[in-house]
Parts: structure tokens; C-alpha cells; sequence
């Protein structure tokens, strides 16, 4: 960190001062004014003007002495998470799920409310709210206090919040999704693809946490992707980046109807009407060696291997993180798909299994509201204590 700005623009410099001392502080238990100087690289003496300013404007608080230290301990500070809130949503076709977490990202409480494809438009807006309100409730924080809000949903969504073309829910195209959960909560809403907030989720927290370039497929009844670019959420010119599945010859359209097509002779099928059901039985006879099941998984991969392959090609990921339903039949996919990757690419890529399970969308809803904070953060003109920095009312 430069000290001495050639422009002598002090307030300038004191702001970033500030925000290198956040940024060391984030996510840390507490540090001494010689570890945030180290982490920083500033004085000691800059290290203790910023850190009073912290503490006096609300965003460090002194953390309790360490016992068993001899001596008098030095003092050691913390970032307060809990000065404000983020609310992460993900609206899927059988799931409303709220997560509330604190600035550090760390998740305080959990909604869930049951949704089937089916529904429509005011229904599936009611699940919303009752998910948003259950979270909120369960996490002791008003909707004033929510800071920034991220949302995920199917199908393309410009940069207003708007859905542009959803496919899988009735009714939905066209909805202001940021307006109607404005109505819930304060702060911005930012609204983003399912697919794309996963492949954030996983670059944050996730098993591509280490890789810059990274393809995310979301493997289910529909098949989707994420793109990670140099670190970075990629989401093209029209934030259609990644939407090959539109394209026919990728084999993405057809590539379920494989798992729909098995011939259910088993008794274990009583909820084939569920389509999640259905595909589990496949799986499930697949692993126990039926041969049409395996034919058909055999087929789905192979399907799934024809996008896939495409994006490798152009992106030359250093990952792919297969995420979704189908995740948990991993071991049936895997290895048939880098077998299959191995043919049609000229370096096939790590591929590796998300852990998340369903979490993983609205977990990179929370990702999302959380950069928005740290944007707020960097590009304000001044370190303003945390009670005014609900977005937009300051």
C-alpha cells in the first residue's frame, strides 16, 4: 500500500487505507495491528490511525483478549459481519430456497418452501415470499436490514432484473423478478441465471475455488452452464454467454429425453410421474447392471459430452464442476464423460463433482450481493459507518 500519494489527495488515501485493513479483517477471527501492518504493508503507526478510524465508525470491533497468553496480550480486532445483512434467493422449478448471511457470507438462517414446475406465475411468487419472509424471521433481521439481495432464477435476465425468455417456468418470461422481491426488502436486488450463480458459488466456496478458468455444468432434467473467466463470472455482451444448449447439434435439447425413454418395468417406479423420480430409477437400475438403464445413461452422457466439448474447445478451462440433480449420480457420469472429453478435445480438463447439493444456486446468490457490498465498498467516496450504507439511502 503507497503512503504517500504524489497528488496529496490524503482523503483518497485514507479510504484505501481502510480498505485494505477490511479486506486483511474479512473472514479472519481477529488480527494484531502487526499482522494487519504485515498483510496491509503499511506502518505501524498508519495501521493504528486507520483501525481507530474503523473502530470509531463501527466497522472493527476490539475482540475479547486470547486466555493463556503471559503477559498483557496484545490487542487483536475483528471486521463486525454481522453490521449488516445479504439475503441470497434461488427460484427453481421445484424449490424456493432463502439463505440470510452475514457480511462475511456465513449463512444464519435458511428457508425452504416446495414448488412444482407447474406452477404459475402467482404462485410461485407467493413461495417467494413466504421463503423470504421465513428466512428473515428465522435469522432475527428485519427487511430493512438487509443490505443487497441476490437472485437466481431460470432463463436469460438482463441487467434491470427483468427475465427475458424462460422456457422452464409458465409464466415467467418477462417478469420484473427485482421489482416484486424489491417490495420485500430494502437495498439493491440483483437478479442473475441459475447456472451462472452456481459456477459463482463454486468459484467462491466450492471445489473450483482454486481454479481461474472453469466450465460449470448443471446436470438435470435440463442442462445449463456457468462460465468462470480468469477468476471471473463471465456473462457475454447480452449475458447469454454459455447458453450453447440453444444450439440443436450440442445435443443439451435431447440429451434427458435418453433418461425419460427407459422402459420402467420396475415396481420401485410408483413416482415415475415425478420426472426426478424417474431419472433416479434409472440411475438406480444402472448401478444394479440393468442394460437398457445403462444404455440410456450411456446415451445422456454421450449427449451431454457434444456442448461440453464444444466449451472446452473454446475456453480451454482449467476445470469442469458437474453440479445439479444429476450430480448425485456422479459416478455414473464422471468417467463416461471424460472418456468422451478425451476424444473430441485436444487437452481434456479436470472434472470434479460439486458438493453443494441443491444449496449451491443460492449460495452464489449470496456471492452475488456480497460483491455488490465490496463494490460499494471500494467506489464510495468515503468509508461511511455501517448504519448508513444500506444502498441507495445513503
Amino acid at each position: 500500500m503507497i503512503e504517500n500519494p504524489g497528488g496529496g489527495d490524503l482523503s483518497q488515501l485514507r479510504r484505501l487505507n481502510a480498505l485494505a485493513a477490511i479486506g486483511a479483517l474479512r473472514g479472519e477471527p481477529a488480527l494484531t495491528l502487526t499482522e494487519i501492518a504485515g498483510r496491509t504493508g503499511l506502518s505501524r503507526a498508519s495501521t493504528e490511525d486507520v483501525v481507530r478510524e474503523l473502530l470509531a465508525r463501527g466497522w472493527v470491533v476490539e475482540a475479547a483478549p486470547t486466555s493463556g497468553t503471559v503477559g498483557r496480550p496484545a490487542r487483536r480486532y475483528r471486521f463486525r459481519a454481522d453490521a449488516g445483512r445479504v439475503l441470497g434467493i434461488d427460484i427453481g422449478g421445484h424449490k424456493v430456497l432463502a439463505l440470510v448471511a452475514d457480511l462475511d457470507g456465513e449463512v444464519q438462517h435458511s428457508a425452504r418452501v416446495a414448488v412444482t414446475p407447474s406452477m404459475g406465475r402467482t404462485e410461485r411468487l407467493a413461495a417467494v415470499d413466504e421463503a423470504v419472509r421465513a428466512a428473515l424471521a428465522g435469522a432475527n433481521t428485519a427487511a430493512t436490514g438487509v443490505w443487497v439481495t441476490g437472485v437466481a432464477t431460470t432463463g436469460l435476465v438482463d441487467g434491470t432484473g427483468r427475465v427475458m425468455l424462460s422456457e422452464a417456468l409458465p409464466e415467467w418470461t418477462g417478469l420484473d423478478v427485482a421489482a416484486h422481491v424489491g417490495e420485500l426488502v430494502s437495498g439493491p436486488v440483483l437478479v442473475e441465471n441459475d447456472c451462472k450463480l452456481a459456477a459463482l458459488a463454486e468459484s467462491w466456496r466450492g471445489v473450483a475455488r482454486h481454479a481461474k478458468d472453469v466450465v460449470f455444468l448443471l446436470a438435470g432434467l435440463r442442462t445449463g452452464t456457468g462460465l468462470i473467466i480468469d477468476g471471473k463470472l463471465h456473462r457475454g455482451f447480452g449475458n447469454a454467454a454459455g447458453e450453447i444448449g440453444a444450439l440443436p447439434a450440442a445435443g443439451w435439447v435431447r440429451a434427458a429425453g435418453h433418461l425419460r425413454s427407459w422402459p420402467a418395468d420396475s415396481p420401485r417406479t410408483d413416482g415415475a410421474g415425478d420426472p426426478h423420480t424417474a431419472a433416479e430409477d434409472v440411475f438406480r437400475a444402472a448401478r444394479e447392471g440393468d442394460r437398457k438403464a445403462l444404455t440410456a445413461v450411456r446415451r445422456y452422457v454421450r449427449d451431454l459430452s457434444v456442448g461440453t466439448s464444444a466449451l472446452v474447445l473454446t475456453l480451454d478451462p482449467e476445470l469442469v464442476v458437474i453440479g445439479g440433480g444429476f450430480s448425485r449420480s456422479a459416478d455414473l457420469i464422471v468417467e463416461p464423460l471424460r472418456r468422451e472429453l478425451d476424444r473430441w478435445c485436444l487437452r481434456t480438463p479436470e472434472v470434479r463433482v460439486s458438493g453443494f447439493g441443491d444449496e449451491g444456486v443460492a449460495l452464489g446468490a449470496l456471492r452475488l450481493a456480497l460483491d455488490h457490498v465490496d463494490r460499494g465498498l471500494s467506489t464510495s467516496g468515503e468509508i461511511a459507518p455501517p448504519e448508513s450504507f444500506l444502498m441507495g439511502r445513503r
